[in-house]
Parts: structure tokens; C-alpha cells; sequence
């Protein structure tokens, strides 16, 4: 039998891995406020071939931002909480509840799911399967980013910004939330990423 032997990683590895699944994890959100405003435009103008192009793109930008969020946490518990945690507070940043709530993004895309969930409740059936997809691909996210913040103990304590409640039940009632401007009818149930026919 072989002993495989791995290798700890380094503070800046891990540090690195952070940063940079984030990164990514953000350039995905901006194509998908890039791909959400041309969704708009085109279900306005009645391109429903094209608006269905954008939402196929937006939710493989989706699935992607969960896997980035999947990669971030690409490490154990012990270094998140001496290395990773105390880079998000002070003195190392200007916040005392600091997190990703704060950034320009994620508020721009929470504006646009607010004025598209009209749209998305009145969409032509031509597009309810795409959009099952796309809710789905929204749930796969909400879903992979209380698992790392599972991961690293945010069910037994609170985020950086509310010490109030465990951070996994704070995900859990913010992923509620989102799911309802993008999924206003309630039409994808049971997990299943298809609307009945």
C-alpha cells in the first residue's frame, strides 16, 4: 500500500486561494449583471430567443460563482480562523461587520433581480424551462456558500457583520430571500430544475 503524502500549505497559498476563487467568484457576478441588463432589454424588445441566450449564459456565470465559492474554502477550518478570518476585521480593514453585503456588485445585482422579478413572473412559457435552470443554478450557489461558511463554523457562530445569529442561518434566510425575486411564481419545486410541461 502507497502512503500518499500531502503537503501543508503555506499562509500565502492559502491566503492566495482565498483571494483568488473571490475573485473570480466577483468577475463571474459581473458578467451576470452584463448578461441580466441585455436579458431585460431583449424581453423588452421582444427578442425572446435572444433574451433566452442571456439567461443561459447568466446561469452558467451562476454555476460557475458557485464553484468559485466551492474553491475558495479549499482549506481547512484552523486556517481560516488564524489566517483568513482575522484578515476581514480590524485593523485590517476599516469595518466592524464587515462582509460581501458591503461590496458595489452585489448591490448592483440585487437591484436588477428586484426590477426583473416582474419579468421573470410574466415570462412567455418559451423560456420556463431556462429559467428553471437559472433558479436552480441560484440555488446551487446560495447552496455552496453555506457549505464553506458551514465548513468553517458559521453554524455554531455568527459573521463578521451580525454576531446575533449563527452566519449559516443568516445565508439560509438571505438565499430565501433572493430565491423569491428571481423566483416570484414559486414554479421550480421539489429541486427539480424543470417546469412541469
Amino acid at each position: 500500500m502507497t502512503k500518499v503524502m500531502t503537503k501543508a500549505m503555506t499562509k500565502v497559498e492559502i491566503q492566495r486561494i482565498w483571494e483568488v476563487f473571490h475573485w473570480s467568484f466577483f468577475v463571474y457576478i459581473q458578467g451576470l449583471i452584463i448578461c441580466l441588463n441585455r436579458f431585460e432589454i431583449d424581453i423588452a424588445a421582444g427578442n425572446f430567443q435572444q433574451a433566452q441566450v442571456e439567461l443561459e449564459t447568466a446561469t452558467d456565470l451562476m454555476f460557475a460563482s458557485g464553484a468559485a465559492m466551492e474553491l475558495a474554502g479549499n482549506f481547512g477550518r484552523q486556517d481560516y480562523e488564524n489566517l483568513i478570518r482575522p484578515e476581514m476585521m480590524p485593523p485590517n480593514v476599516r469595518s466592524e461587520n464587515f462582509s460581501g453585503l458591503m461590496s458595489w456588485d452585489h448591490a448592483l445585482l440585487i437591484k436588477i433581480w428586484k426590477r426583473l422579478s416582474p419579468v421573470f413572473e410574466t415570462l412567455p412559457a418559451s423560456l420556463h424551462p431556462q429559467h428553471a435552470r437559472f433558479v436552480a443554478a441560484y440555488v446551487s450557489l446560495s447552496n455552496s456558500h453555506t457549505a464553506v461558511c458551514k465548513k468553517f463554523g458559521g453554524d455554531q457562530k455568527g459573521s463578521l457583520r451580525c454576531n446575533k445569529s449563527s452566519a449559516v442561518s443568516r445565508l439560509e434566510k438571505f438565499g430565501d430571500n433572493r430565491l423569491k425575486l428571481i423566483n416570484p411564481n414559486h414554479l421550480v419545486t421539489d429541486g427539480c430544475p424543470f417546469y412541469p410541461s
